[in-house]
């Protein structure tokens, strides 16, 4: 079973940067891809970027956030993989909890659709404050 903690979500200001991370129990698995959502208050969790794990590690954006946001992989850790994402010149419609979820199956990879992923966090507060 894989398990998925986010950290790092705080209070931060408008223009400010943040850094969230996902830590997962070490993947059994050499193909996989992992993604950050976004949940706001009474709407659908959102889709914000994906990274596969295989090769040069590719990623891809919502074009709501591309050129702020910035997904990454650090699989240094023998035990377990973190994924990373830095989000920077915060805005309030930022403000939401971040979710990580990751898809271990043998298709494609959902990318920033919520069906697809079999494993996801509880996720990490992120509020910007104007």
């Amino acid at each position: 079973q894989v398990r998925l903690v986010e950290s790092g979500g705080g209070s931060v200001q408008t223009g400010g940067s943040l850094r969230v991370s996902c830590t997962a129990s070490k993947f059994a698995f050499s193909s996989y891809c992992m993604a950050w959502f976004r949940q706001f208050p009474n709407k659908e969790r959102e889709g914000v970027a994906f990274i596969g794990a295989n090769g040069n590690h590719t990623a891809k954006y919502a074009d709501s956030v591309k050129g702020r946001f910035t997904i990454a992989l650090d699989k240094g850790n023998p035990d377990t993989t973190t994924l990373l994402l830095r989000i920077d010149n915060l805005e309030p419609a930022d403000t939401a909890m971040y979710v990580c979820a990751a898809y271990t199956g043998r298709g494609y990879c959902p990318g920033l659709t919520t069906s697809g992923y079999n494993y996801w966090g509880r996720g990490t507060q992120v509020s910007v404050s104007s």
